[in-house]
């Protein structure tokens, strides 16, 4: 599910080498994906009005759900 994220949010950005993504389990079996990007970059992972973080939390939840799991997508700046 990370790869799928890193795959998305450089294919968006200016500077893709700026991008980190890290996957978390926690406690309950959820896991947490955290998304950081170039500041300057910020703009293009959230879209306008939020759609293209909600499109990519879409995707990451329909992953998890094909794999019985539960995942989150945070987004850090």
């Amino acid at each position: 599910m990370k790869e799928l994220i890193e795959f998305i949010a450089k294919s968006l950005v200016e500077n893709p080498d700026a991008v980190t993504v890290t996957e978390e389990r926690e406690e309950d079996g959820t896991i947490l994906i955290k998304l950081a990007a170039a500041q300057e970059d910020m703009g293009r992972i959230i879209g306008k009005q939020g759609r293209t973080a909600k499109a990519m939390r879409t995707l990451l939840n329909a992953k998890a759900t094909r794999e019985n799991l539960h995942a989150s997508l945070q987004i850090v700046e």
